[in-house]
């Protein structure tokens, strides 16, 4: 059995399985930046959520926001599997799926869906199975959310999906694999959400103008999460302009936003699934929950999209 360890507990999470639940009841009871309750399943026989953004920093700043992905992701129903949209930080060429094995977390294991995997990579063009993007690579996004996915789990047998998009990826491209992974969603009797992990700008903020440009590029690119556009958030410079982006520091004069690429197709796989409606549930950037501190400021942002 293949297991991918949990690299990053003990580092941007607890690593002890008590502290860690402590600090996911405490996101969630959160009532500034989080949802203000800890999850609670209704137990309905369908679902109307297909899926929401989760962020990926250090659970001290981008829990609470994640908590309310969570809460609203497990709110209906447990479902039978996550597929959880990753990035990759450093370069990565490819579209990689992990097909079969284990994702350790100190709140116990997650198994892959290999069925689901099975029947992606049967006819897909563009993703291919590559476990290792996942072994090999000490890349946190995908592992930041499987605890916040075995707490609201209980013990409940949910299964995971890890795919890996590369942050290269184009249009058409990015349409083709929605295609792909929704075909696969819409023809199976199983009860299959998604997450797309991804943190919003990131920049060196020295003044509050620069703070207020932050937030104002993450709210025009999450507007178009809201609006059903994923062809502006792959690609933010159609909304956000050159001006825009130059009041930041020279080498930081662009988009940044490290999983667009993870936002763009989960709208995308929503436009194919017939979904009515997106939800912000939260946005805030790193600063307003940890005031101190260096310049580096990120945005976290916690959305959902419904059929």
């Amino acid at each position: 059995m293949i297991e991918r360890k949990a690299i990053f507990a003990g580092h941007w999470y607890s690593h002890n399985k008590d502290d860690l639940k402590r600090d996911l009841e405490r996101h969630f009871k959160n009532d500034t930046f989080g949802p203000g309750a800890l999850p609670k399943c209704q137990n309905k026989e369908s679902r109307t959520i297909i899926g929401g953004v989760s962020p990926h920093a250090g659970y001290a700043y981008s829990g609470p926001c994640a908590a309310y992905t969570y809460f609203n992701l497990f709110k209906e129903r447990i479902p039978d599997t996550i597929i959880i949209l990753g990035t990759h930080h450093h370069y990565y060429s490819k579209v990689g799926l992990m097909q079969k094995g284990v994702w350790k977390t100190p709140l116990g294991n997650l198994e892959i869906d290999h069925e689901l995997a099975e029947l992606i990579l049967d006819n897909a063009k563009i993703i291919t199975e590559d476990t290792s993007a996942f072994i090999n690579y000490q890349e946190h996004n995908i592992e930041i959310q499987l605890p916040f996915i075995k707490f609201c789990a209980g013990e409940n047998n949910v299964k995971i999906l890890p795919i890996k998009i590369t942050n290269h990826i184009n249009r058409n491209e990015m349409e083709t694999i929605s295609n792909e992974i929704s075909t696969v969603i819409n023809g199976i009797d199983k009860d299959i959400i998604l997450v797309a992990s991804s943190d919003m700008s990131h920049y060196d903020i020295i003044n509050e103008s620069q703070m207020k440009t932050l937030k104002e590029i993450d709210l025009t690119v999450i507007d178009q999460f809201l609006t059903f556009k994923p062809e502006n958030i792959l690609n933010p410079e159609n909304v956000v302009s050159k001006e825009v982006y130059d009041q930041f520091r020279a080498d930081q004069r662009g988009p940044s936003i490290c999983g667009r690429q993870t936002i763009a197709t989960l709208v995308s796989i929503g436009k194919n699934m017939n979904a009515k409606e997106s939800k912000l549930l939260k946005y805030y950037a790193s600063k307003d929950i940890s005031p101190g501190g260096g310049t580096w400021t990120v945005g976290y942002f916690s959305g959902i999209i419904i059929r």
